[in-house]
């Protein structure tokens, strides 16, 4: 007797049948290929680098991402980059996640942006610089890194959320960066995935 698996696509509901190998494994992929070949994926960072708090961030974040689109933001990973430091010098990625119906950024400062599968860059998400905030929580995430020597353009850490944040719209992310002086400059920026809300129910 002969059985086959069936499958119901993520945006219909028409079934089909679950194919396997010559040798009958199953093949599964990491949807974010999928996100990427489809062109969901973007980038986009600041290049003027800023001092780092030596407190807990509150009110002013160094930059925020704002959902102006349908869709859904996923948050793969945001990162750092250490332009200015001391000798030893540590710093952390620290982020702020706002509830829907923040207030829009004033700007759009996208100095830097850019599509994981080579798409002209266009205007899905507002990522504005030294933006004034609702301090709706602030946590610390991934790893700190540390500088060797003064001078380090090459220091870098990057917090792998892989999707544990998710930004729906008219809601907004914002990153700052913690450290032990004021003496730690850095350049920030976000990787997420724009997915329509067919392909990503929030409910």
């Amino acid at each position: 007797m002969q059985a086959k698996m069936r499958a119901t696509k993520s945006n219909t509901d028409v079934e089909v049948d679950v194919q396997a190998l010559e040798k009958g494994q199953l093949v599964t992929s990491d949807i974010r290929l999928q996100w990427t070949a489809k062109g969901y994926g973007w980038m986009a960072m600041a290049t003027a680098a800023v001092a780092s708090l030596i407190v807990r961030p509150t009110t002013t974040a160094i930059v925020t991402l704002y959902n102006n689109t349908s869709k859904n933001f996923v948050i793969d990973r945001v990162f750092a980059h250490n332009l200015v430091s001391i000798a030893d010098g540590q710093f952390g990625i620290w982020m702020c996640v706002h509830p829907v119906g923040m207030t829009a950024p004033s700007g759009n400062d996208i100095t830097v942006r850019n599509n994981t599968r080579g798409i002209v860059a266009g205007t899905e998400g507002v990522f504005d610089v030294a933006e004034t905030v609702a301090d709706n929580g602030w946590f610390p995430w991934g790893p700190n890194s540390t500088s060797v020597t003064v001078t380090v353009p090459g220091s870098l850490t990057e917090a792998k959320v892989d999707g544990k944040i998710i930004i729906p719209p008219t809601a907004g992310l914002s990153l700052s960066s913690v450290a032990q002086t004021a003496a730690v400059t850095v350049c920030m920026g976000i990787h997420w995935f724009s997915v329509p809300a067919s392909e990503l129910a929030m409910e």
